[in-house]
């Protein structure tokens, strides 16, 4: 039996005779030199969103977090383990980079859950319901809507959830003394899977709109 699934090692070798050929000498440039990626990517853990592809970016380029439904809590230094809070610290402190985009997506089953009240947890533990009551003021909010249909209070509740994790990270010392002093900057972006259209948060007045593509 293999150590890894045969897609996985097909893939790797599909890999090393294709992007690593043409990319070793990057890659040896990292391995020497470090990272030093200028945009850290919040983005949720479905397969169907990759931010690397995405945005066709090449090794060392973003410094990619992912959880479920692409979330940031509020800065909480109480001695728990906070994953995403230290791949934050991180980026901001050791590897500065300079953009910070939290980018949601739909058919996000992290937010499906938010919105089913009545779904049975995974487990005893119900990680992920105790994760997206990060968001339950707004999922309270948009499922009291009657008058929305179910997909429209999905993408609602997605492109709200990235305006309060962007909102969470300003809870951050030092995301806030950065972007107060221009050195960081904060985005927001929604990735529609079935149409491959990114829409990106206007940071003026908070609405989702298509990027223009020149």
């Amino acid at each position: 039996m293999p150590h890894l699934p045969d897609h996985l090692l097909a893939g790797y070798r599909n890999f090393m005779t294709g992007r690593y050929l043409t990319e070793s000498g990057r890659y040896r440039e990292l391995a020497r030199e470090g990272q030093a990626p200028e945009t850290m990517i919040v983005a949720c853990c479905d397969s169907r969103a990759a931010p690397e592809a995405i945005f066709d970016a090449g090794p060392g380029e973003l410094f990619v977090l992912r959880n479920v439904g692409n979330l940031v809590p509020p800065y909480a230094p109480d001695g728990e383990f906070h994953s995403t809070s230290a791949a934050l610290e991180f980026a901001v402190q050791s590897l500065k980079v300079k953009n910070i985009v939290v980018m949601g997506h739909g058919r996000c089953g992290g937010i499906r859950a938010a919105l089913d009240t009545n779904s049975a947890p995974l487990s005893p533990g119900d990680f992920i319901g105790k994760w997206m009551s990060l968001i339950a003021p707004a999922a309270e909010t948009v499922s009291s809507s009657t008058f929305m249909t179910a997909s429209e209070r999905q993408t609602a509740l997605e492109r709200i959830s990235i305006r309060y994790s962007i909102a969470n990270l300003r809870t951050f010392p030092c995301v806030s003394i950065l972007e107060g002093k221009g050195r960081l900057s904060l985005h927001g972006a929604w990735f529609d899977i079935s149409t491959g259209e990114l829409w990106v948060m206007n940071k003026e007045t908070g609405d989702f709109e298509r990027p223009e593509m020149t």
